[in-house]
């Protein structure tokens, strides 16, 4: 199978990430693929519906979320990214631990998928070590710290977009600064960590600004809270995360039109249809 390098080179379009929750208590789908049957019933799923990779994790990165040692990390992830790339997808681990990491490459993880940016360096490390790369998604701390979904402050940025590019470009730094190669990295900007819905709705209009930067940006809107707040009427109950994949899918749509280069998504199959459409069209 082609490495996950090779796939990113020779893409024409962004490739979709299907999302792999080992966890309890994720915002979406916490405990329904904590089994191994199920888990590997649904990577397998998302493959045959398009997925080009599959993220597994298992921390929740819901807003307070309690850390998960890494202990329990292995424990729960257990042999499934062995079993998932067997499928001949690439897998990436989500998770902030270099212990982690560590394990998830050695077990055949091509990425190491990161939610802090303090973490760029040691997980730098186990990346080069270990051949894989580093994706580094923007955030202000943990998500231990996050009072709740896109409850940040507005004057927490002043421009949001030119703020998230300083902030990330330090850390890539940090990991640039570990022998990792360049070419190695991508950036998250992270939506819905540390930001308010309109901070978001910014980042997703201005996308193209980050993919200017020169590395592979990976953006992850699906289900988000911020998706129900922009598109609800107010006065009007917002719909829970299973019930915004219209607002993923037109959010996807806007990213791929911008230059994303990774998706990451709990609806594998309506994502890569809605794309389908949209490159039809541009075809046509």
């Amino acid at each position: 199978m082609a490495s996950l390098r090779d796939t990113l080179r020779s893409r024409e379009g962004p490739l979709l990430m299907g999302v792999l929750n080992r966890t309890p208590d994720s915002f979406s789908d916490g405990g329904r693929f904590l089994d191994d049957g199920n888990a590997l019933a649904a990577a397998e799923r998302m493959v045959r519906e398009g997925a080009s990779m599959i993220d597994v994790g298992a921390e929740s990165t819901r807003p307070n979320a309690q850390p998960v040692p890494a202990g329990e990390q292995v424990a729960r992830i257990g042999n499934i990214i062995r079993r998932v790339a067997e499928l001949g997808v690439a897998v990436s681990v989500d998770t902030t631990l270099p212990e982690v990491a560590a394990y998830a490459v050695d077990e055949g993880a091509e990425l190491v998928n990161s939610v802090d940016l303090a973490a760029a360096g040691p997980l730098a490390d186990v990346a080069r070590r270990g051949g894989a790369m580093l994706a580094l998604m923007h955030s202000r701390g943990s998500m231990t710290k996050m009072s709740g979904f896109s409850s940040t402050e507005e004057r927490a940025y002043g421009d949001v977009v030119a703020d998230v590019a300083r902030e990330w470009s330090a850390a890539k730094d940090a990991a640039l600064e570990r022998g990792l190669p360049e070419s190695d990295v991508m950036l998250d900007p992270g939506l819905g960590f540390h930001k308010s819905a309109r901070h978001s709705l910014e980042l997703c209009r201005r996308l193209e600004e980050l993919v200017a930067l020169g590395f592979p940006v990976l953006v992850g809107s699906s289900r988000k809270s911020f998706l129900a707040v922009v598109t609800t009427e107010p006065g009007r109950e917002q719909p829970p995360p299973e019930e915004r994949l219209g607002a993923t899918i037109a959010s996807c749509l806007v990213c791929a039109q911008k230059g994303a280069a990774v998706l990451r998504v709990h609806d594998v199959a309506a994502v890569k249809q809605a794309l389908a459409f949209d490159e039809a069209v541009r075809r046509a």
